[in-house]
This record gives C-alpha cells, structure tokens and sequence, in this order.
C-alpha cells in the first residue's frame, strides 16, 4: 500500500502528466454527458421499455454496451465511435491491397499521414450517415419511442445532422485525448463506453445471486473473471523472443561486435500480433445476419431458425461461426502486417543474422515458419476468449454481465489499460522515478508483428 501511494505522489508531482490526466478525465466526462442528451422528437422511456423487451442474448446488446448505452437511450452519441472504427480498417485494408494508400503510408512520411486521416474522416461521414439512416428507421420501429407530432421531414433531417455531428464531435473529443491527454484517445472512448455498463451489470448479478444464497458461486464467478483477465494480460503481451547477433570484424588487433552489444538483442515476434481486429472484422460479419432478419421481419417475411439463431451471441451455430471467422481473420491479418522479407533485409543491412541461420532467404523461411506456428495458439486462444460470454451465461451467468467475461470488451479494455498504463510509466522513468511495476516493464499494444530490441 505504501508503495501505491507513493507511485500515486510521483505521479501527481510530474505537472506534465497531471495535467494530461486531469485533461482526459475532463474530456471522458463531456463524452458522458453527451451519452445522456436525448435526440429530438425521441422518447426515451418509450425506447428504454421497447429496449427491454428484446432478450439481453440480442446482438443489439452488445452495439449498447460499446456505447455505454448511448443506443438504448437514443443518445446524440448513439453511433459512438464506431463508424471512425471502420472506416479506419476500411483504410487500414486498402493500404494492403491498393499502390495508391500503400505509397501513402509507407513512402510520403507525415504529408501521406496527413491525407489518410483526411480521408478517413471523409469515410467517417458517410459511414455515419449510412449508419444514422439504419438507427433511425430502427427508432421508429420501436412502438411509442419517436413523438407523432413531429414530422417525418424534421424528424430525419435534424437527427441524422445531430448523429453525424455527434460521431464527429466524438472522434475530435479523442484525437484531443491523444495530443493533449495520456494514452489512445479513440480507445479510451470506447473503454469508458464499456465499463459505464460495468457497475450495473455486476449488481445485477450480485442480486440474481442474492436470491439464491449464491454467496459461493459468485466468488467463484469473480476467481474465475481474474484468471480470464491475467490470462488476457498474458496472451496480449506475449513474445517468442529470438536471438540476434551481430557480425564481428577486426579492430585493430581485436575484434568487437559491429551493433555493440548486439548478442543481448532479440527479435520479439508477438504471440497475438493481430490483436482485436480478428474479433472486429468477425463482429461485423457477425452482424450481416442480424440485418437479414431485420429485412426478412420488415418485409413481412418469415424468418428461418438459422437466421434466428445467428441473431442470439449464445447459439451455438453463432458461436462456432464466430470462433472459426476469428482463426481464420487472425492468420489474414496477421500476414498481412508481419513481413518476413522485411525484416529479414533489415537484419542484413545491419549486418546481423540469428545463430545457426544464414542470412536472407533462410532467415525470411525461418521467421516467417515460427510466426505461422505461434500464430496458432494465438488464433484458438482469441477465439476460445470470444466466445467465452456464451459459455459463462449457459453455465449461470447473468447476460449482462457475461459480456464482460471476454470477446471483444474484455481485450479492448486490457489493452486499453496496458497501452495508458505503459504511457504514465514512460513518465516516471524520465523523471527517475520507479516504474508501476518492481520488476520488468509494462507493454502496451503499441508495438505489434515483430519487434526488434533488447532482451529483458
């Protein structure tokens, strides 16, 4: 404890870092305060009621928790950050399959940046508005929740600018965090979004086992969350750490490593180099049959039980679709940002080579051989915690806060958390203070593939 609350002085004595975190604290709460602010022409207790009926198994749960409930409440924020998040994989995609973005980002240095994140917002927008027309005519849908005396005409006018600016107004609330604040700003959105349905969530499941002397099984149930999570921790900040040296040439009459000190060099190949984009991408396929029933239902149509149960995250044709979409999206995208070539050259131009292989073409097999191996216990392992909330909510678990016990929360708030964490202590170190941590160094998200550097 004395420990704890020294780091805690360390840290507000650094100005710099106080000032951001007292910055960030204040912007998560303007982003809050929007989530209340309640469209025009929108009941909300109509909404909350009509929200209430549909079972918390409904994939329409899981947009709520990303919102912090910004979607159930018909909130200017109801979209949240969500349609900045695809379309930055949208472009994050093009930049691997199109020359165009792939100049962009690899060769025009800060002017190509520049114009990716021009046109990633362009792309923001009318995702946006696409996105803001479906949530609207779902509003409606919803008997009671839209006011009969406003007209059609103001009604979708008025709420899709109000939506559009909200995502917007969202999406500079998070680049404010990441110039002026401490840690990933979009991240931290979507975080805060996520545990804002954390506290009613558990209580609702303290009280579903207070009435059945679940005293027992709810500790069980909380041994169980931390194992998951340490499990996580693990997982996301795993490495297959592979020895480097550099080549040796005569000085003189001795001879010394080129690097200096290279032989205590590593190449760290991360065991979950993709991170959560296989979740996001399986997610958003996830959600296709989702509107397929809604179209089926809308157009007086019958829905088929496949359908059906594609729309329930407790299935099991959801989840085994959902655990193989995560493998197979978390090998794809793992080839496509770690490059074997790539750093097998580096290692050449730098005339240093792994013990036992010989430079070039050997090395690039040898690399890309083990990151192909642990890809796989990566892949299974994300999978297994994607469906993990289904397993917990058959075996007990309330629905609510099942969630919580994986997919796609439980890795976004880990390595939210890791990524801020490691930011304040890079702070502490500058200033000669100890680290969050006696031992080692905390890693966040932020270097993902393959990493060259010193062992620990």
């Amino acid at each position: 404890m004395n420990k704890f609350i020294e780091t805690l002085k360390n840290i507000w004595s650094i100005k710099e870092l106080r000032d951001r975190i007292l910055f960030t604290v204040l912007i998560l709460a303007v982003y809050r305060l929007g989530s209340f602010i309640v469209l025009p022409g929108v009941n909300a207790l109509a909404l909350d009621a009509g929200n209430s009926n549909r079972p918390a198994s409904d994939l329409l749960s899981l947009i709520n928790t990303f919102t912090g409930g910004a979607f159930n409440q018909g909130s200017i924020f109801a979209l949240g950050i969500m349609p900045y998040i695809t379309a930055s994989i949208i472009v994050q995609l093009l930049g691997f399959a199109v020359p165009y973005f792939q100049r962009l980002q690899q060769k025009e240095g800060e002017s190509g940046r520049k114009k990716i994140t021009q046109i990633t917002r362009f792309l923001t927008l009318l995702i946006t508005l696409v996105q803001g027309g479906g949530y609207l005519a779902f509003l409606r849908s919803t008997e009671g929740a839209i006011d009969p005396n406003i007209s059609d005409t103001v009604f979708w006018f008025s709420n899709m600018i109000i939506l559009a600016t909200g995502t917007i107004f969202a999406m500079w609330l998070g680049e404010k965090i990441t110039d002026k604040g401490i840690g990933n700003g979009i991240s931290l959105l979507i975080m805060v979004g996520i545990i804002a349905k954390l506290p009613a969530s558990f209580i609702a499941e303290v009280q579903s086992r207070a009435g059945t002397n679940g005293l027992i099984p709810l500790i069980l149930e909380l041994v169980f969350f931390l194992f998951v999570v340490i499990a996580t921790i693990l997982i996301v900040q795993g490495v297959r750490k592979i020895p480097i040296q550099a080549a040796k040439r005569m000085v003189g009459r001795a001879s010394g490593d080129i690097a200096g000190g290279a032989g205590n060099d590593f190449i760290n190949l991360k065991l979950s180099a993709a991170g959560v984009m296989p979740i996001i991408f399986a997610q958003a396929i996830m959600f296709l049959p989702l509107t397929a029933a809604q179209w089926a239902a809308g157009d007086g149509g019958t829905q088929s039980d496949l359908l059906l149960s594609l729309n329930d995250w407790k299935s099991f044709p959801y989840n085994l679709l959902f655990f193989v979409l995560i493998v197979l999206f978390t090998y794809v995208y793992t080839a496509l940002i770690v490059n074997p070539q790539q750093y097998a050259e580096y290692l050449k131009r730098q005339n240093s080579f792994i013990p036992g292989i010989k430079p070039g073409e050997d090395t690039q097999n040898y690399i890309d051989t083990l990151t192909t191996r642990i890809t796989l216990p990566g892949a299974l392992f994300i999978g297994a915690i994607a469906i993990l909330p289904a397993l917990v909510a058959v075996a007990g678990v309330t629905d609510s806060f099942a969630i919580f016990f994986g997919g796609t929360s439980l890795l976004i708030l880990v390595g939210v958390v890791l990524d801020t964490l490691q930011q304040i202590e890079s702070y502490l170190l500058m200033r000669k203070y100890d680290g969050l941590v006696k031992s080692g160094r905390i890693q966040g998200r932020g270097n993902q593939g393959i990493t060259i550097g010193a062992g620990m």
